[in-house]
């Protein structure tokens, strides 16, 4: 009985895998600085067709006429009252260029260090909200992944059986009515994963996906198939360097 119902001659092998990624989506912004702009996917993903991971821009910072040169330091970087104050050609950690060796007005009321750099300075104090880039909710993103048994010579994919060329060009997963597509939205996952997108788009965040691959062998190969989840890999409460990459 143990033998045959727990399958006790089974054995257990784990998987190779390789994933591919490929996002599609477009969004319009009208900003008052940069005009009316189109942003695909080669302006917007980074790189545009990845592997494990990759970033998607929902939100920006545009700095008007930004150009190499120089210009006043931020003051989060260190305030100054005098040039040796400013060792010529070192770099803060908080600043964003070279010091000219200059202690420089930044307003009427402070002064900061002169950098050679990329200029005039972002200034992040306020970062835009809603995201520029919100509609990224509907943007969809298309996984391929392969995977093989070495032990039993035995590889799959999750493009499975049920998974046609017609059907795959009108699907968006659905855990329940559509949990073998392979398309996601971005707004389904970032849901699945237990966070708000709205939220998440102004400063960003970290969100992990899963493919089960939990086959028997037993039965026949069509009835080894994924199973998909999502994982929120960002505290909303965090306090210290909120987002992705604003710091």
């Amino acid at each position: 009985w143990v033998f045959l119902y727990e399958k006790g001659y089974q054995s257990q092998d784990s998987i190779v895998s390789s994933v591919s990624v490929k996002l599609k989506g477009l969004t319009l912004t009208n900003e008052s600085v940069l005009g009316p702009h189109i942003w695909d996917v080669v302006d917007y993903v980074f790189p545009p067709q990845g592997d494990n991971s990759f970033v998607v821009m929902t939100n920006f910072i545009v700095t008007p006429g930004q150009k190499q040169g120089t210009c006043p330091e931020l003051p989060d970087a260190g305030l100054c009252t005098r040039d040796s104050d400013c060792s010529k050609g070192k770099y803060s950690r908080q600043g964003q260029g070279l010091k000219t060796g200059k202690c420089v007005p930044f307003n009427s009321t402070v002064k900061t260090c002169e950098i050679f750099g990329w200029c005039p300075v972002e200034v992040d104090y306020h970062v835009p909200s809603p995201a520029l880039l919100s509609e990224a909710e509907k943007f969809t993103l298309f996984i391929k992944n392969s995977i093989t048994f070495p032990k039993f010579k035995v590889s799959r994919r999750n493009l499975v059986e049920s998974v046609t060329k017609q059907y795959l060009k009108k699907c968006t997963y659905h855990k329940v009515t559509d949990s073998l597509c392979p398309v996601f939205e971005l707004g389904y996952i970032v849901k699945e994963s237990g966070q708000n997108f709205t939220f998440l788009a102004v400063k960003g965040g970290v969100v992990g996906i899963t493919i089960d691959w939990n086959c028997d062998l037993d039965w026949p190969l069509r009835y080894c198939k994924p199973i998909y989840q999502f994982h929120g890999l960002y505290n909303d409460d965090s306090n210290v360097s909120p987002g992705f990459n604003f710091r």
